[in-house]
Parts: structure tokens; sequence; C-alpha cells
């Protein structure tokens, strides 16, 4: 038989209860986390501190009410699933979900949920702690915009870089940029001037029909509009009407009857590479403080490649106009040149706005890369003057392809007499449909550059073959020679090689030979060993 505890013994064991109580009740009190019980039911039996700041109710109003006043309708199912879970003597860790404010608002939490049990085991309640993740919510929030934006912003470089018609490119632009400021419509307005000297055109449009300006004349000289369009300044207004600038211009002092209703305005001025202001991306939303300092960062580098692609495209409208056997150079140029220049101002325009970390060191990087590119190619416009490119025309006519060889031979052997030229020829004539002039400009590129890249040596080979199908040609020349890693650039417009340095040239001569041979559906190719030489052949049908 169990003897009882002397009354001293069980007065020191009611001191020890009561210690242990009075410290859990001081650590729940005191938790930043919302400590909650309740029963299987539901009933709210408990409610410290933390869970009035989190939740906005105080202990008198929680205690005796169902959990699910705090459960957002659409989320009631989870109480179900926590309950089925409680009741298998399961503990929930760190699910993640919103719960509801006393004024309504949702508040995002993680709970860990844990039974509580009776003296004799069994499951009669639940505790809950709850942690307010609202802030890492809203983090999380941020970084994800964040991405989304750049990822945009480098979709936009793309996008508007792909197409040299100004039309498309605006309405890119413009549709791209109402999406990403949550605008209710957005606009680019030309800054064109009519016979009064004081009126914008509408280019562009995303988010409304036309006919919602139509009846409207186009906007005019206005204090609104004119700090974009003179100031050449971003305006960002949370409620245009209440603006000192705004309703000060007659006829309408306003906008007119009619109009889409316009609280939050903002507008960003596209600026040309000259300075001067290509036109302005104008958007408007019915709701007050819309658009906020991040749409404008981003904005901002957006216009900022908008006025580069339509500077580009105005470049190739008049390039168009040129004539015709300079429109593949000059267009070709007016793309490469707008690559380059796109990104650059891009990037570098969205890290002035923001500190340095890697996703800016990323940047950078890129940056440097594209200028590196761009200085290349405004070496090689210095010598634009020198190119007769285009489309090529071709003039087809009948002729002995043996001559051809012979004759281009012959003359530089005079031209350059230091130089052997060992020439094999067949025995009959080989004759072909070709354009001759072409063909000699392609015979003559592989002839001088074989000479011109073995400046220490004094011979080449070359032969021509025929095999009753197609005309084959070849020269050899035992010079610098082409690394492997060449080769797959070698015919690539305005290439050259490394290692070449004082051998002149602009890249452009194996482009064109190998375009005169494949429109003559033929076939060009090459041998080479590094400071052994190469061995250039083509060949093309007879007929």
């Amino acid at each position: 038989m169990v003897q009882p505890k002397n009354f001293k013994e069980q007065e020191l064991t009611a001191q020890d209860d009561f210690t242990k109580q009075a410290m859990l009740a001081a650590i729940v009190e005191s938790s930043e986390d919302a400590i909650i019980s309740k029963r299987l039911d539901g009933i709210i039996t408990s409610w410290n501190q933390s869970a009035c700041r989190i939740f906005g109710y105080t202990e008198e109003e929680a205690v005796g009410q169902p959990i699910t006043m705090l459960i957002p309708p659409a989320r009631l199912n989870e109480e179900d699933e926590i309950i089925a879970s409680l009741k298998k003597g399961q503990k929930i860790d760190h699910f993640q979900t919103v719960r509801l404010h006393k004024s309504g608002n949702p508040v995002d939490i993680s709970l860990t949920i844990s039974p509580i049990k009776n003296q004799l085991g069994e499951i009669i309640g639940a505790s809950k702690i709850a942690r307010d993740i609202s802030e890492q919510v809203r983090s999380l929030a941020l970084i994800q915009k964040y991405t989304e934006n750049l990822e945009t912003l480098n979709h936009i470089g793309r996008s508007i870089s792909e197409k040299m018609d100004v039309e498309v490119v605006l309405q890119r632009v413009t549709d791209a940029t109402t999406k990403l400021t949550g605008a209710a419509f957005g606009a680019f307005f030309y800054n064109s001037v009519n016979e009064e000297g004081n009126a914008y055109m509408l280019y562009t449009l995303s988010g409304a029909p036309r006919s919602a300006f139509q009846d409207f004349p186009m906007p005019r000289h206005t204090s609104v509009f004119s700090v974009s369009f003179d100031d050449k300044a971003v305006l960002r207004v949370d409620d245009i009407t209440a603006d000192h600038r705004y309703g000060k211009s007659a006829p309408y002092f306003g906008m007119p009857n009619g109009h889409l209703e316009v609280r939050s305005f903002f507008s960003v001025p596209v600026i040309s590479n000259s300075g001067g202001v290509i036109g302005s991306l104008i958007f408007g939303h019915p709701d007050k403080g819309v658009f906020k300092e991040e749409h404008e960062a981003i904005i901002c580098s957006v216009a900022s490649q908008a006025a580069i692609a339509i500077d580009n495209s105005k470049l190739f409208e008049e390039v168009k106009s040129l004539s015709a056997k300079k429109d593949e150079f000059i267009a070709l140029a007016s793309h490469e040149l707008k690559t380059p220049l796109t990104s650059v101002k891009g990037y570098l325009q969205l890290l002035a706005k923001r500190q340095s970390n890697e996703t800016d060191l990323r940047f950078v990087e890129k940056s440097l890369s594209q200028l590196e590119k761009l200085n290349l190619l405004i070496d090689d416009m210095l010598d634009m003057s020198r190119i007769q490119a285009g489309k090529l025309a071709f003039n087809l006519e009948h002729f002995d392809l043996k001559d051809l060889v012979a004759d281009v031979a012959d003359t530089f052997s005079h031209t350059t007499p230091t130089y052997k030229i060992d020439l094999q020829l067949p025995s009959r004539a080989v004759f072909i449909n070709a354009d001759h002039q072409r063909l000699e400009q392609a015979i003559t590129n592989l002839v001088g550059n074989a000479i011109k890249y073995s400046p220490k040596q004094d011979r080449i080979e070359v032969s021509l073959t025929a095999d009753g199908r197609n005309a084959k040609f070849s020269v050899k020349d035992y010079g610098i020679g082409l690394k492997p890693e060449q080769l797959n650039q070698l015919f690539s417009r305005f290439y050259r090689a490394d290692g070449i340095k004082g051998i002149s040239g602009l890249g452009l001569g194996l482009y064109l030979t190998k375009q005169i041979i494949e429109r003559h559906g033929g076939e060009i190719s090459v041998e080479s060993e590094f400071g052994a030489g190469s061995c250039f052949s083509f060949s093309i049908p007879l007929r």
C-alpha cells in the first residue's frame, strides 16, 4: 500500500507545479507568435498577447468563439483537414496559409499545430502556434516581381530589336509597358506639329479601343503634357485632377466629357540620341495612386531602348531609299548597331537605379561585351565607301570556264611577278552557263587571298577539273593557314581571323565569294592547317 505524502511534501509539490505553470504562462505571453488552444469542436480556449496583436481580437473577444472566425470562407475546408489530422494524433508543421484580421484584412501566417491530450491520452483539443509571415511573403513577392520585370525588360529589348518597322516597335513597347505598369490604358504620342503648331499625334494605343479617342482632338500644348515634351522629364501623379497643372488650358480646362476617366497619370519622354523628344509614353488609370516609383525606373529604361529602336527604324527607312547596291550593307549595319546599343542603354539605365549586386554585375558584363562589338563595327564603318555590296544581279551566259581561270592566273602573274602560279587546266574546254563577271570576281578573290595570306612564300597552286556534271576550281597556298575554330566563321560577313595584323581588308571577300558560288547552285569549302597553308575549292554545275 502506497503511503500518503506528508503535508510538507504535498506543499512543495504544489509549489513546484505552480512555478512550472507560471513559467509556462510567461513563455506563452512573451512569445512573438500567436499561441492559441482550442477544443476539437473548434472553440477557442486560450489566447495570448501576440494573438491579440496579429489578429486584432482581445482575449475576451476571442475565447469561447469558434476558430473559424479567423478563417476566410474559401479556406474553411482547411479546418476540417486539420481536425482530421489531429484526431489521428498527427502534428502539423509550418503550414503556410492565410487567416483574417479583425478588420477583415488577410494575414499571411505559418501554422504549427499539435494535439492536446488528457491524462488518459485522449485527444481533447489542439494547440496552435501562428507566426506572422506577411513581411516574408511581401519580400518574396517583391523579389518575384523584380525578377519578372528584369525578364520583361530583356524580352522587350529583344522584341523591339527584331523589327525595323516603327509602328511595330512602338506597338510592342506600348503593349508591354501598359501591362508592366498595370495601367488601364497606355499610348504613345508622337511629338508632331500641326498647322497651329501645338498638337501631338496619337500613334499607338493599348488597353482601350481607338474609338475611345477618335471623337476628341489630339492633345495640345498644355502644362501637363509639356513636362515630358518640353522639359524632357517624367511626370507621375497619384491624382492628376488634383495637380496644380491640371485644368488650366482652354477650351476644356481638363478632360472633355466622355473622355476615359483618369486619376493616376504617368508620362515618360522618349528621347532620341540627338537629344530631341520623339514622343511620350502616357499611361492612365481611373484609380488613385496606381503608378509607383518602381514603374518609373523600369519604364524609363524601356523608353531608352525604344528611342534607340525608333532611331534605327528611321535609319532603316532612309536606307531603303539609297541605291540597290548599298541596301544590303547599310541595312545590316543599322541592324547590327541596333542590338548592342539597345542592350547597353537598357541595362545601364536599370543599373543606375539600383545598388550593386550579382545581378548588376552580370548585366555590366553583358553591356561591356556589347560595347566591344559596337567598337569593332564602327571601325569597319569607317571604310564603308570601299564596299560594293547588296543584292547581286546575275547575267547568265555560255562561256569556257577554262579560259576565265587562265585569264585570272595570267593577270596575277603580271601584277605579282614575285609569285609563281602553278596552273593545272584540263585539256578540253569547260563550258558552263554562269555570270562571267561574278565568277571572275569569285576566282579573283580566292587567288588574291592565297597570295595575300602567304606573304613569306612565292608559290601558289591553281587547278580546274571537270567530271561531266560539275566543274571544280581550287587554289592552294603555303601561307599562315587557319586554326580549326576559325573555319566555322570564315565565310561570315566582316569576319577577320586572328593573327593577320598588317594585312588589309574588311572581311567581305569570302562572304561575297560564297554568295556568288551558292547563287550558281555550287558549294565552297576550305581545308587548312595553321602555319602550313590553306586550300579553297568550289564546285558548280556545268549546266
